[in-house]
């Protein structure tokens, strides 16, 4: 191995070579995790009586990734009476609620089973057992103290859980059950289909909820996305995935991590912002490449409308900061920020944009129904923002409706009149709970490499060593270079050819997304660059690259 791998390697908390295997042997077992085998029991018990089972997902990626695996799967052994339900962000809300546990009654289930979502659905539980329906939870957000009554709670977050992996996705919980299911029709029933099946066949879907949901990739989850990233490079993954991939442009035999992450997710997830997660699903779902292309083009105009509200939503979002009048060294802890025009799918990635900017929590809030306001909450290192919610909420139980979340994003709804109420309560707790230290941006960087380290095959062995993500970042390097050449490509990326300090060696390295007008820029002969070091491919040439993160004169 490189040493700089080696180096790369440590600094990610790998202490021995047996967690560079990701094979999927190395994979935790189902019986870790809390409920798993009741909850596969009953399901087998459900399908060998042919009942009916409702699938009740969430409206995004990782809530799509879900409902396909389970409909997939049902339809792999033809068990027709299973559907599945997603509650509309706009008109439902999230998760669970007595009304869809009604509509899946109506619809004649007999099972209900959450992905992604039912951890916080108690009202919604109730209502299916009150209806005659037994509830299973599969879902990864925190719990409260309490958890609902449901038949069976399988979350790896639940406190008298033992998995080890904490940061399994929704779809990583829908496979490990599925992986209980198939053990328990081998022990129960050995020549039934269930019993046959490869389970491997779903972990393309595991791998891209994982990675749009932006969870940790610890070891577990770096097993379950590079066992399903090999799949989809050898071209045995869903249509879906593959029409996802060509319409944003990507060579399935060649994509990473990052490209289910800033590709195929947000297409999906543009279908729940926007409109109906059911176009997402039924992609995923597409029996054959045309009929998904289709449907990926949908999603592709979804994403682009996305992107222009965004776009627009951002510089109102800016605009209502500078009415705040505070600058930069005066921002208060955390960002609350409200606009009546404010696009209710979109908030989170605004908050999310604006969190980089400022390096703070940032909650931002949109019209919501009756008398409500919809907010999203991104967070930084250090801020467990559901926690910090939770504290407002027993503080000042008037000014939270409910929320829900993990450590780095939230959603809750507060009562409209209470806005500012709430906004003042927040910062109450954060001059708490948030020091100066916390907010302190830092960058952190694998070091500086050695003329010989600008290699080819050094960039190449970086690339294919992830999968890289949450928790397990692509590596980042600094270095002092000389600024050779200059220029603009469309007035916002900032296109470079460098040298690094003693060396006589040039390099291309480029800054995207960086608008001329913003760019601090006064060029000069050197700059301490942070980069990652990449592979350009154009016209069949291969050629290390730098791709800048920062620059400091």
């Amino acid at each position: 191995m490189p040493n700089i791998l080696q180096r790369v390697y440590v600094n990610r908390g790998v202490r021995s070579a047996d967690e560079l295997d990701l094979s999927a042997r190395g994979l935790l077992h189902y019986n870790q995790l809390t409920d798993c085998e009741k909850a596969a029991e009953r399901i087998g018990q459900a399908l060998l009586a042919n009942e009916s089972i409702c699938i009740c997902g969430d409206f995004d990626a990782d809530g799509a990734t879900s409902v396909a695996l389970f409909m997939a799967f049902f339809r792999k052994i033809n068990h027709t009476k299973a559907f599945y339900l997603v509650p509309n962000r706009f008109s439902d809300g999230y998760g669970l609620s007595p009304t869809l546990a009604e509509y899946a009654h109506a619809q004649g289930a007999n099972l209900l089973i959450t992905v992604d979502n039912g951890i916080s659905s108690h009202a919604g539980v109730t209502r299916a057992n009150e209806l005659g329906m037994q509830v299973i939870v599969t879902d990864h957000h925190l719990p409260s103290a309490e958890l609902p009554a449901a038949f069976a709670v399988v979350n790896p977050n639940r406190h008298d859980c033992a998995f080890a992996s904490k940061q399994l996705a929704g779809v990583g919980v829908a496979f490990y059950v599925l992986l209980a299911l198939r053990a328990w029709f081998k022990r129960e029933q050995p020549e039934h289909s269930v019993a046959q099946l490869n389970i491997a066949e779903y972990l393309d879907l595991v791998a891209l909820g994982t990675v749009a949901d932006v969870v940790p990739l610890d070891y577990n989850n770096r097993i379950l996305v590079r066992q399903g990233l090999a799949r989809i490079r050898e071209g045995v993954c869903r249509p879906g995935i593959a029409a996802l991939l060509k319409v944003a442009g990507r060579d399935t035999t060649k994509i990473t991590a990052s490209d289910l992450g800033f590709a195929v997710g947000p297409r999906i997830n543009a279908a729940g912002r926007l409109d109906d997660i059911q176009q997402g699903i039924e992609c995923l779902l597409a029996q054959d490449f045309p009929q998904a292309q289709i449907l990926a083009l949908r999603l592709d105009e979804l994403n682009q409308q996305r992107r222009k509200i965004e776009s627009g939503m951002q510089e109102e979002a800016q605009a209502c900061l500078a009415r705040l009048n505070v600058d930069q060294g005066a921002l208060p802890p955390i960002l609350c920020v409200y606009d009546e025009q404010f696009h209710q799918g979109v908030i989170g990635i605004v908050a999310g944009r604006l969190k980089e900017q400022y390096y703070r929590p940032v909650m931002v809030f949109a019209e919501g129904d009756e008398g409500e306001l919809k907010g999203s909450c991104r967070s930084v290192a250090g801020i467990h923002i559901r926690d910090l919610l939770e504290q407002v909420a027993s503080e000042h139980p008037q000014v939270i409706n409910k929320f829900g979340g993990h450590a780095m994003a939230a959603g809750l709804s507060i009562p409209k009149e209470q806005w500012l109420a709430f906004n003042d309560a927040v910062q109450r707790v954060a001059e708490r709970w948030v020091d100066a230290d916390t907010l302190a941006r830092v960058l952190w960087s694998d070091g500086e490499l050695t003329a010989a380290e600008f290699a080819l095959d050094v960039a190449s062995a970086l690339q294919n060593a992830g999968p890289w993500g949450q928790g397990f970042p692509q590596p980042v390097f600094d270095g002092r270079f000389r600024i050779l050449q200059e220029r603009w490509l469309k007035d916002v990326h900032l296109k470079l050819v460098v040298q690094p300090e003693g060396s006589s060696q040039s390099f291309d390295a480029i800054a995207f997304n960086v608008p001329r007008a913003n760019w601090q820029w006064q060029s000069p002969a050197s700059a301490h660059l942070v980069f990652k070091l990449d592979v350009n491919e154009f016209r069949g040439q291969r050629n290390v690259q730098l791709l800048i993160e920062h620059v400091a004169t």
